[in-house]
């Protein structure tokens, strides 16, 4: 079994066919991520994101962060590796479906943001993957235990990472949760329910359907988990980004449809529905 909670099964053949196309669309799988050394860098992409307008080139974020240096960092060293590892997290190219679904969304729902970004960088790092289950099983107001946390990541990576590595992921992968709003607090990190807006309820949907998940399943995806709320409250938000325009769903004789074609490309289409 893989620690990766996307990748059930890393050496089954038809499984490696998925994941070749998974990562067409933008999903990232691997023994490693970008956790191992940054956090999900919500500060750096809202900036980014606020100079670079919706329709903006891979090369036109790489040159916003490395020439223009408007991220504020200190050293060309820096700036390429700061662009190299939101490249990781994020994609940052109108190609990748992912990246251009959250930046479609990301001017829509200021509100959402934090969500869309942790649901983005959960669909890429798959370190981060591996720590939902601890922040899942914490009630509202628990405090994280550090140990917990540490003992999910020392297990799956201590033959890959070194003990004071997993120290600095266990920071960062804190900090990544605390950015999204699942938790907060400098020191002592509290479990806190986040609120998902319909928007993010979309996107969230949308991870899973890319995935290949149809139907009653999409509303039960390690994306609908961080949520913090019943399927129920699920299908509200689908109801209400029904309403909206953001997706189509139907309900007849007890079968849930809901499909993405308003926000699909026509080239795209063929591909996604691939997945399934």
């Amino acid at each position: 079994m893989s620690f990766d909670p996307l990748v059930p099964d890393p050496d089954h053949s038809q499984f490696q066919i998925h994941v070749a196309a998974l990562t067409k669309l933008g999903f990232r799988f691997g023994e490693i991520g970008t956790h191992s050394s940054r956090t999900m860098m919500l500060s750096e992409l809202t900036l980014l994101l606020n100079i670079c307008p919706i329709g903006s080139r891979r090369e036109d974020y790489i040159q916003a962060i490395v020439n223009n240096n408007c991220l504020g960092k200190r050293t060309l060293s820096t700036r390429k590796h700061t662009a190299q590892r939101l490249r990781e997290l994020y994609g940052l190219d109108d190609g990748i479906i992912i990246f251009r679904i959250m930046r479609h969304f990301w001017d829509m729902d200021e509100k959402g943001r934090p969500l869309l970004a942790l649901l983005t960088t959960l669909a890429r790092d798959p370190i981060l993957r591996m720590t939902v289950p601890v922040i899942l099983q914490m009630v509202h107001g628990e405090e994280l235990g550090r140990q917990k946390m540490y003992s999910v990541i020392e297990e799956n990576l201590h033959e890959r990472l070194n003990e004071d590595t997993i120290d600095k992921v266990v920071r960062h992968v804190s900090s990544s949760w605390t950015q999204s709003g699942h938790l907060t607090g400098r020191v002592r990190k509290i479990r806190r329910r986040v609120e998902p807006t319909p928007v993010v309820t979309t996107y969230t949907l949308f991870l899973g359907y890319l995935y290949g998940f149809r139907g009653e399943k999409l509303i039960d995806t390690l994306w609908a988990q961080v949520l913090d709320c019943s399927k129920k409250i699920i299908l509200e938000k689908a109801l209400d980004a029904k309403r909206m325009g953001l997706l189509e769903m139907t309900q007849a004789g007890g079968v849930l449809s809901i499909t993405f074609n308003p926000l699909l490309m026509e080239e795209e289409r063929s591909l996604v529905h691939g997945t399934n």
